[in-house]
């Protein structure tokens, strides 16, 4: 497994769209502590950006020896809005920023039965470009629940569309993010995603889903005690033989500077790889 770094723990809780230190320093930071990779998202480069800033950011990850793991090419798709399947009415500029920085990999959302169509599309033009889609176990989509992510998987059918598995979310909404969940999505797993959010009827963060209505949750260190068992996570990913992105994806805010929960993180996920 490779250790990648989603450039969201320079981002806050609340806004996707901006994130705290330059590029330059969290690539450093990144690099220090170990990752292989980091995770881009349009709060750093995206299908809005100016031309040549995509290849400005391949150049500084390359000059720290890391590479682009995934791209998430719109503020639409973190923010989950209801714009967030857009961009598979026309992938082709998100394909461009992918191609851009180097990558294989992007993220989609998907909210509604008529997304299927459209992400068979979108598929069938990144394939001829050699790059895959992906969409996140999310709330408030498509990929609420393993039963529903299977059955959209299988309705695309497309050998470059897959899932990034993602347990909080899963745990948000209720459902067993184990070793059956991740069999059930082995054909389909792209990458794997990981924070440390979970129900907690005392937490001050509101989480709207579909499956659940509100639910209240806690965010905690990913190292932190309490939430989601990563540890049976990792031995579920070693039973069925993943190899691909380990990512960190998770917003401290002002819990944890970027460089602190930098290191924390890559020293835990390393222990338990």
């Amino acid at each position: 497994m490779k250790l990648s770094l989603s450039v969201r723990v320079a981002e806050s809780f609340g806004n996707k769209r901006v994130t705290a230190i330059p590029l330059d320093e969290l690539a450093a930071i990144a690099s220090a502590a170990g990752y292989d990779a980091l995770c881009m998202r349009a709060s750093v480069v995206g299908v809005h950006s100016e031309p040549g800033a995509a290849e400005n950011v391949r150049r500084t990850t390359a000059a720290h020896g890391l590479t682009v793991s995934m791209v998430t090419a719109d503020f639409a798709v973190p923010e989950n809005s209801a714009e967030g399947p857009d961009s598979l009415r026309n992938i082709t500029p998100s394909l461009d920023l992918a191609a851009a920085l180097g990558a294989d990999l992007i993220r989609i959302c998907m909210k509604k039965e008529e997304d299927i169509e459209h992400a068979q599309c979108a598929a069938d033009e990144a394939r001829e470009r050699g790059i895959r889609l992906a969409h996140q176990s999310h709330t408030r989509s498509l990929f609420e629940t393993v039963e529903g992510s299977v059955a959209v998987l299988k309705a695309v059918d497309r050998a470059n569309f897959g899932i990034i598995y993602e347990p909080a979310n899963l745990a948000l909404c209720g459902e067993p993010y184990g070793e059956s969940t991740l069999r059930a999505y082995q054909p389909w797993l792209f990458n794997v995603y990981l924070q440390n959010h979970t129900p907690d009827p005392a937490g001050t963060h509101p989480m709207d889903t579909w499956t659940r209505g509100a639910v209240m949750s806690t965010l905690r260190p990913l190292d932190a005690p309490g939430g989601i068992d990563f540890p049976a996570i990792f031995d579920a990913l070693r039973a069925i033989g993943y190899d691909g992105c380990v990512t960190m994806h998770q917003a401290f805010g002002g819990d944890m500077t970027p460089d602190e929960a930098t290191r924390r993180t890559a020293s835990f996920l390393r222990g338990l790889i």
